[in-house]
Formats: C-alpha cells, sequence, structure tokens
C-alpha cells in the first residue's frame, strides 16, 4: 500500500484561497483523469467540499507523487503552484487513512460532529467509480471509511458536539434566539437545489416558516424540491419553484436566503442586495460606517488627502492590515493609492501611508490576481446601536454565491464559509470526541493490518500452487516407475504426499501472514518469494486472478 493524500482545507489555508482552488464537477473529473495518467499514480479519488480540496492517490514513489499531485491539483485549481504549496498537507500510508477516517468521523470539519461528510465521502467514491479512476486500494479505503464514520456516529455521542453546516450557519443568523423562534413566520428564498440547499430548505420548513420558494438553474429540480417539501409526507410547508432569473424579485419578499450553488460568480451582489432591503425600515439599504470611521467623525483633513482614493480620517491613518478601507477595492484602485504615495508632499513622506507602501504594493499583487481584496470578515464593532436584521443571508457555497461586502448594508445580516470558521473555531468540544479518536486509532490498526495481510496473500498462494504442482509431478513420475499401482493404492499415496506438504507448509505460511499484518511486514512477502524461488509473474497472475474472481463474485462490489 502507497496512499498519498496532498490537499487543503480550512485548517491550513484561509477561506480566500479555498474559494479560489474549488473545483467543479468539470475540473474535478479532469483532474482524476489527468492524476491517473502520471507515472506515479495507479489510482486517484478527489474529496472536494466547501472547506476542503483533497486529491488521494495510490503511488509507487513518495516525492514524485507529492511533486505531481501538487502540481495537478494546481493546475487544475487556477491558483499557482507557489501560491498554493504554502497551505497544502501532505499524508502517506498509515497517515492518509487516518486522515481520512477522521475525517468521515467528523473530527476534522469546521463543524465537529457533522454527519454531511459521509454523503461527501460516498458522492466522491461513486464519482471515482464513475471514472474507473478507483482501484482495490481506494474502494477499500473510502468504504471502510464510510463504515468507520457510521460506527463513530452510533457508538458515540459525537451528535451531541457537533450538526450539520446548515443547522450551525442558522444558529448563527438567529445569533441568541433559537433557530425555531427565529424563524417562525419567515419567509425565505433558497438558491440552488443540491443537497445542501435541500437540508436548509427541509430545515427552515421544519421550524416553521410561512413560505419557502426554491430557485434554480434547472427548474426542473427546484420544482422537485418545493414538491418533496409541501407533498405528502413532506414538511407541510408553503413552497413553490421559480426560475434563476427571478431571484432579485424574490429576495425583495424573503426575510431569509440560502445560497448554495456551483456558480463560479457571484449569485447575489451587493447592489441587488440593496435594492431589496431598501425601504424596508429609514436606513435599510445604506451603507453602514466602520467603527474605525465612526470613532474618526469630525476629525480634520490632512492637506492632500483629497486626492488619495482612501478614507485617511481614521486614527493613524490609512493601514491596510485589516482596515475596512481596503475590503473588496480592486487592484486598479490599490495602484492608485500607490501612485498617490510616491506623490505625496515631503513632509508626509516619513509617516502615514508611505510606510505602507510594501504592502500596499503586496495588497496590489494579490488583488490582481483574486480579482480584489477579500472583504474583512470581523468588522470594526460600531460604536452605535445594534443594528436590526431585515434580510438574513446564509452562504454556504464555495466559491461564495453572495457578495461578501453586503455585511456593510444596513439591515442585513451575512452569514457565510468564513465566518462559519470563525465561530466553530471557539466552539467547545465534547468528551465523546476523545472516544471517537479511540475508534479511528484502531480502526487505522486494523485497516493496515488487513491491507499488509492482504499484500502477502497472492505470494502464498503462488507457494502453495508450486507446491501442489510439485506433488502432482512426482506422482506422474510414480506411476511411470510402478505402473502396476491400483486406483486405491495411488490415492492413498497421493493423499499422504499432500497431506506431509500441507503441514511443512502450514507454519511458515500462518506466521508470514501474522509477522505481514504488522508495521514494517511489507518486506515478508518478498522473502517468500526469494526462499522459495517463487516468480514474480506467477503472483502477479494470481492477484489478478484473486481480483476478478471477488468482482465476479459480488457484482455490486465496491460500489458506494
Amino acid at each position: 500500500m502507497s496512499l498519498l493524500v496532498v490537499g487543503l482545507s480550512h485548517r491550513s489555508a484561509p477561506v480566500s484561497v479555498l474559494e479560489r482552488a474549488a473545483l467543479d464537477a468539470d475540473a474535478q473529473a479532469k483532474l482524476l483523469q489527468d492524476t491517473l495518467a502520471a507515472e506515479p499514480a495507479a489510482e486517484a479519488a478527489v474529496l472536494a467540499t466547501c472547506n476542503r480540496i483533497e486529491l488521494y492517490a495510490d503511488v509507487d514513489k513518495f516525492h514524485a507523487g507529492v511533486a505531481e499531485l501538487s502540481t495537478l491539483l494546481a493546475r487544475h485549481s487556477g491558483v499557482s503552484l507557489e501560491e498554493l504549496t504554502p497551505y497544502l498537507y501532505v499524508h502517506y500510508e498509515d497517515r492518509a487513512v487516518h486522515h481520512l477516517f477522521s475525517v468521515a468521523c467528523g473530527l476534522d470539519s469546521m463543524v465537529v460532529g457533522e454527519g454531511q461528510i459521509l454523503g461527501q465521502i460516498k458522492d466522491a467514491l461513486a464519482r471515482s467509480q464513475e471514472l474507473h479512476t478507483a482501484g482495490k486500494l481506494l474502494n477499500d479505503l473510502f468504504q471502510q471509511a464510510l463504515r468507520v464514520g457510521k460506527r463513530a456516529h452510533s457508538e458515540t455521542g459525537i451528535d451531541r458536539a457537533g450538526q450539520s453546516l446548515v443547522t450551525f450557519g442558522l444558529e448563527q443568523l438567529a445569533v441568541r434566539e433559537p433557530v425555531e423562534t427565529w424563524a417562525k413566520g419567515k419567509r425565505v428564498l433558497v438558491i440552488g437545489a443540491g443537497s445542501m440547499s435541500s437540508l436548509a430548505a427541509a430545515t427552515l420548513a421544519r421550524a416553521g416558516v410561512e413560505e419557502v420558494v426554491v430557485a434554480n438553474r434547472t427548474l426542473e429540480r427546484a420544482e422537485r424540491l418545493a414538491e418533496i417539501l409541501s407533498g405528502p409526507g413532506g414538511t407541510g410547508v408553503s413552497a413553490r419553484a421559480v426560475s434563476m432569473d427571478l431571484v432579485a424579485d424574490e429576495l425583495t419578499r424573503a426575510d431569509v436566503a440560502v445560497s448554495c450553488t456551483g456558480a463560479t460568480g457571484l449569485v447575489l451582489t451587493a447592489e441587488a442586495v440593496t435594492t431589496a432591503v431598501a425601504g424596508r425600515t429609514p436606513t435599510a439599504g445604506s451603507r453602514v460606517a466602520s467603527g474605525a470611521e465612526q470613532a474618526a467623525a469630525g476629525r480634520p483633513s490632512v492637506a492632500g488627502d483629497e486626492d488619495c482614493p482612501f478614507d485617511l480620517s481614521a486614527p493613524g491613518g490609512f493601514s491596510v492590515a485589516g482596515e475596512d478601507a481596503v475590503a473588496g477595492m480592486d487592484a486598479a484602485t490599490l495602484e492608485q493609492h500607490a501612485a498617490w504615495v510616491d506623490n505625496a508632499p515631503a513632509e508626509r513622506r516619513e509617516s502615514g501611508p508611505q510606510a505602507e507602501a510594501g504592502a500596499i504594493a503586496a495588497l496590489a499583487t494579490a488583488a490582481s490576481v483574486a480579482g480584489r481584496v477579500p472583504e474583512l470578515r470581523r468588522p470594526s464593532p460600531s460604536a452605535g446601536p445594534a443594528r436590526t436584521a431585515v434580510l438574513a443571508l446564509l452562504d454556504l457555497a464555495m466559491p461564495r454565491d453572495i457578495d461578501a461586502a453586503v455585511h456593510r448594508i444596513d439591515g442585513v445580516r451575512l452569514v457565510d464559509i468564513e465566518s462559519l470558521a470563525e465561530a466553530s473555531a471557539d466552539a467547545p468540544m465534547a468528551d465523546d470526541v476523545e472516544m471517537v479518536r479511540g475508534i479511528v486509532s484502531d480502526e487505522v490498526a486494523a485497516f493496515g493490518a488487513a491491507q499488509r495481510a492482504a499484500h502477502i496473500t497472492p505470494t502464498v498462494v503462488a507457494l502453495r500452487t508450486m507446491a501442489a504442482d510439485v506433488v502432482a509431478g512426482e506422482m506422474t513420475r510414480l506411476e511411470g516407475r510402478l505402473p502396476g499401482l491400483e486406483d486405491k493404492q495411488r490415492a492413498e499415496i497421493t493423499q499422504t504426499v499432500r497431506r506431509v506438504v500441507d503441514k511443512l507448509l502450514h507454519a511458515p505460511t500462518v506466521r508470514v501472514k501474522q509477522l505481514a499484518s504488522e508495521p514494517g511486514g511489507a518486506g515478508y512477502a518478498d522473502a517468500l518469494r526469494t526462499l522459495f524461488d517463487l516468480d514474480p509473474q506467477t503472483v502477479a497472475a494470481v492477484s489478478r486472478a484473486d481480483h476478478t474472481n471477488n468482482e465476479n463474485d459480488d457484482p455490486n462490489r465496491g460500489r458506494a
């Protein structure tokens, strides 16, 4: 077994990087095909969720495999290898198994213990099977990961430690209220009809919302989800489907909007949201000043400031280190500011924005790649009273569906993947997590032992086949020398010789299987082949025949 995983997740990379590296279905298929075509890889699978992108492969060389898989991830994600490398993690053999089992149990999720990852692992396996990129190793690995995840949820209370990303997001929108109380009587717009959007729609319907409107690029899928929600056996909520071109109109009537699509661009812009909330309260739709801006209100401007594209009224002048002023700005605007720095009066060159010219240049470079500087997700606290949200937005897409700038619009509350990551970092972990970790460790050891034992099985079979051939050859020679043997005598002699051979081989073959199942036992198969002068091609033929027979015996073997 030479299992290798190269990936990045919310634990290793900022959401802005994950967002840019996100792979749609077509990109995942192409990545799998190119990985299999690469020299070091014999099998491949991609696990891509809203907060992780991981490429699994069976490789024959570790260093070459890491280099090739990293290059392929960068190529297909569109993020340069140089930029992506600092955020990549690598796991090999048992550590790779441990990682996937931990992921399956929800230990590596943004919301610890959430169970949606099991469906995503199942989808990843099914995709690899359909594209014929998953062989015996990855089939066994992913199916065992699903079993381990189910075992963790059934034998421990890990469900108490975590919840679905949808539920967690809704709780963040509800702030201090129970979701059922907060959602009662609200009108909901759900954009997308995939698994995450469907879960959000069903959760809100059960919470008692008044109406659910489903919008999707394929209207038939939206109609199917609406029918499930309102039909017999559903939640009984009033539900209807609309086409995507009606989203802006529906948003003006919605109290809550949940979006999770596979779109590569924004589905809801700041302008659309501003229009949707305008008029609901006297100030709804207006831009909310940051805490720094409010604190600096009334501060006199400095000569020359009127030419700068940024507000320099904040205490200490302009700063690129997380100030709201640069959130959402594009490269051209940042470069404009850099030019202003270069032409600033001499008396201002020793302090203020000039001191940050290097950081500004770096931001301009980043913005030229990403398109703009990512919106700051934790805005400075407002000095004024708490804002009342007339429109709550939940963005579960990666890359994002909703413009992050909407969190600066009065009357709007936005929760997205980035803010969920920040909120989950402070969430307490249940005692059951330690129990799940114990299950994972035990299952990793058992899986490794089974794989190592399976590795030596073809060699043992080849050895016994060789021994049977020797017995058959010797009996043929004996019949030539003693042609008068009766059938009963010949059968007795044959049985006796076979028993002798079996007894001689029993202890070493049993012992070699035990030794091979232990860590570092992979060399015993080579030793057995060397000692008995077994033909490697014969061993390989036995392995192929065994795999073919297993598939023929069970037509569903390997299916997710």
